[in-house]
């Protein structure tokens, strides 16, 4: 390739450890599974896997919350079968990334154990705490997972902060000793092999001077601290050390999880000068079918319209271009199914068509495309009714919070809503057969497996020519071949700006042109592209090219 970076044309499969795939039959997912899928990854095409966190934890937030940073969850293996499998991943050829989650620590870490044991412990100043207000928390932030962001603590009359449920306290990035802690277990993981670190929110790691109140609106309980807790005023202090101190020594890929930011914001985070990260993940495309009301946040039920899409990815691809570096992304663990939020899932051949459509229209843009378990194969979000089928902390304390304490949305509202929005839907079990639980366990699996599994599942994308999956196949494979699609200069094809059906793109360097024609809509449509008549058509979601109309969700790249 052109370029000095060995992951720009590379692609990255996200795994849930927990629902991919049981191989001791205890219902949760585990690295052996993994090991034994390792030969269907490859068959896929991908470089490198990310493993979302296998670290030992008691599992409130799903692993989000680790109380030893270096030991393996026993539910998901030892050691040795981390080895193992990092041995099994290089010798096919493939990297291994590890979920870095470094902005908190469980109430059950060491660090946070001594911490609690009074003011004087060496431990205290690596969390943040404050004396109260008047009997009440230090300031108004509320947390990402609702409720107060401050947890009081009768033993010492402080309250300590956290951004996440209290069971996830933060870490004190501005006392020195954290950060060196947090950089020899980098390091630790590193020396043993790993390819890199996904840096889980590592733009809350520094917080706004003096911690002061943030801006309330009146139906809101606590201050949203998504607008102004992000990006602190060391937060790249503190990734130039950690690069210097850690990446630098190695060959890695590293891809900060940064919520908030816009593109001047990822041209320092992911500067091609390498000085702090290679790229971030942005959510605004992912926030394009929030709620109109602020104080629901992203609970709502609509699809995003195109122009509003169109808009927003072509600002990501513009804005980096030649200083930065684009993740490219439809799903991840916290994200609702892409074919069921931005397809059509009403009908099968709908359903097929639209998650091939959804796929050509990033995996042809400049980037690194990530590809999240069970989304080459259209897996759906997970069709629950009830509340009780949710097992996800923000969806249960949503819930709880915006219908039984606020009122502000009614039961069977709020049931859609999480229907259409709850991280959920992106945990139940890999579907792998159409045998019990998908071929994912024998035992009642952890989350709830989705109905459609004997339908959806990847034994019968293997069997049909035209799935999902070989179509994802071939898209690796045009960026592993392609310079065009990793170096070539993005354009929106003149007069598509407002087009609210149709998302039309060119990819173009010295040698090729690529022509990306996507139909969003379930409408059969007509239009006119000045296409040569030299050029081929390099990959389709149908058979046939019936030139100027454009079928439902139809997707076609020319290549000329």
């Amino acid at each position: 390739m052109k370029n000095n970076h060995w992951w720009k044309n590379a692609v990255v499969y996200q795994i849930y450890p927990k629902s991919f795939q049981d191989s001791n039959n205890d219902g949760v997912g585990d690295l052996q599974g993994i090991i034994s899928r390792l030969d269907y990854l490859q068959k896929l095409g991908v470089d490198i896997l990310w493993l979302n966190p296998i670290y030992e934890s008691p599992q409130v937030d799903n692993g989000y919350d680790i109380s030893d940073y270096r030991a393996i969850n026993p539910t998901l293996g030892t050691m040795a079968d981390f080895d193992q499998l990092l041995a099994a991943v290089h010798q096919r050829g493939m990297k291994l990334v590890m979920d870095l989650v470094v902005n908190h620590t469980s109430d059950q870490h060491r660090w946070f154990v001594a911490a609690k044991q009074g003011h004087d412990n060496p431990y205290r100043d690596f969390y943040i705490w404050r004396d109260g207000k008047d009997g009440h928390a230090p300031n108004n932030w509320g947390s990402y997972f609702s409720g107060p962001a401050w947890k009081y603590d009768p033993a010492s009359d402080q309250y300590y902060l956290h951004l996440f449920a209290p069971e996830q306290p933060d870490l004190n990035w501005a006392n020195p000793k954290v950060r060196t802690a947090v950089y020899e277990m980098m390091n630790w993981w590193a020396d043993k092999g790993v390819d890199g670190f996904r840096m889980d929110v590592i733009n809350l790691i520094s917080k706004p001077q003096g911690l002061p109140d943030g801006p309330q609106s009146t139906d809101e309980k606590y201050a949203t601290v998504e607008g102004f807790v992000p990006n602190g005023p060391r937060v790249h202090d503190y990734l130039r050390e950690m690069n210097r101190h850690v990446m630098s020594k190695h060959r890695m890929i590293t891809v900060g999880e940064t919520p908030g930011v816009t593109p001047t914001d990822a041209q320092r985070y992911a500067n091609l000068d390498n000085q702090e990260l290679n790229m971030v993940f942005q959510f605004e495309h992912m926030n394009l079918d929030a709620n109109p009301n602020p104080a629901l946040g992203k609970w709502y039920d609509q699809k995003p319209c195109l122009t509003d899409l169109r808009a927003n990815l072509s600002k990501w691809q513009t804005e980096l271009a030649g200083t930065a570096w684009n993740s490219l992304y439809w799903n991840n663990h916290d994200q609702p199914r892409v074919v069921s939020r931005f397809g059509d899932v009403s009908t099968e051949d709908y359903r097929v068509k639209s998650a091939k459509m959804l796929a050509t229209m990033t995996h042809f843009m400049q980037g690194t495309p990530y590809v999240y378990e069970g989304e080459e194969i259209g897996m759906t979000n997970a069709g629950f009714t009830r509340l009780a089928d949710y097992v996800d902390l923000e969806s249960l304390n949503a819930y709880h919070q915006l219908v039984e304490e606020q009122g502000l949305v009614d039961g069977p509202t709020m049931l859609k809503y999480l229907a259409m929005h709850s991280r959920d839907n992106a945990r139940t079990p890999m579907q792998w057969d159409g045998s019990a639980n998908a071929g994912f366990s024998t035992h009642q699996p952890w989350e709830k497996v989705t109905a459609n599994y004997r339908r959806i599942n990847v034994d019968n994308a293997m069997a049909d020519p035209n799935s999902i999956f070989y179509y994802y196949q071939r898209l690796i494979r045009l960026r592993h071949t392609m310079p065009v699609i990793t170096d070539g200069a993005y354009a929106l094809v003149v007069g598509n700006e407002d087009d609210p059906a149709v998302f039309a793109y060119t990819r173009h360097d010295q040698e090729t042109t690529l022509l990306v024609i996507l139909n969003y809509t379930a409408q059969a449509l007509e239009r006119h592209y000045d296409i040569p008549d030299t050029a081929e058509r390099l990959i389709s979601n149908y058979h046939d090219d019936q030139g100027d109309t454009l079928r439902p969700y139809e997707a076609k790249v020319y290549q000329y």
